[in-house]
């Protein structure tokens, strides 16, 4: 697991930025938070460091966008979608399966079921509090899928990028 403690826009983009680095054709990564907990943000930083020009936007009510970058780059937002078999109709499954793009998916624990095997998962938390010093920061933290080989070689190669 990585864990890190970001302070606040530019430590977000500066940790999407090194994770860039280390992302691989074919990777899953499921976004986990709370309204507001920077889901979005952080997609967007990670696509601009991944070469996309593209103006980044929650892809709420179309589902899906795609950006293109080094590779391809499909973000999701599940939040609207009340049954798994949602997904199907815009080819979710055929997306994420897709070895030469990377998959970002906003509320992916809706689904769990549904998800591929192989995944990264990062989780955005607000830090309690009401102080100032703290209504920006976020702790992020990164974990494999539980029993995945490929996502634990994936989060190792991220640890030492990161």
């Amino acid at each position: 697991m990585i864990e890190f403690i970001s302070h606040g826009e530019q430590e977000t983009r500066e940790l999407a930025e090194r994770i860039a680095v280390a992302v691989s054709p074919g990777t899953v990564v499921n976004l986990i938070g709370d309204l507001g907990a920077g889901k979005t943000f952080f997609t967007a930083a990670l696509t601009k460091a991944l070469g996309a020009d593209d103006m980044v936007t929650s892809p709420t009510f179309g589902l899906m966008n795609i950006y293109h970058g080094r590779l391809p780059i499909y973000h999701f937002d599940l939040y609207r979608l009340e049954r798994e078999s949602e997904l199907e109709d815009f080819g979710f499954y055929e997306y994420v399966e897709d070895e030469d793009a990377i998959s970002l998916i906003e509320w992916a624990d809706k689904f769990p079921e549904a998800l591929p095997e192989d995944y990264l998962e990062i989780k955005i938390e607000r830090l309690p509090g009401d102080d100032e010093a703290v209504l920006n920061c976020r702790r992020i933290r990164i974990t494999a899928a539980e029993g995945s080989r490929r996502a634990e070689a994936q989060l190792k190669e991220w640890e030492e990028k990161c």
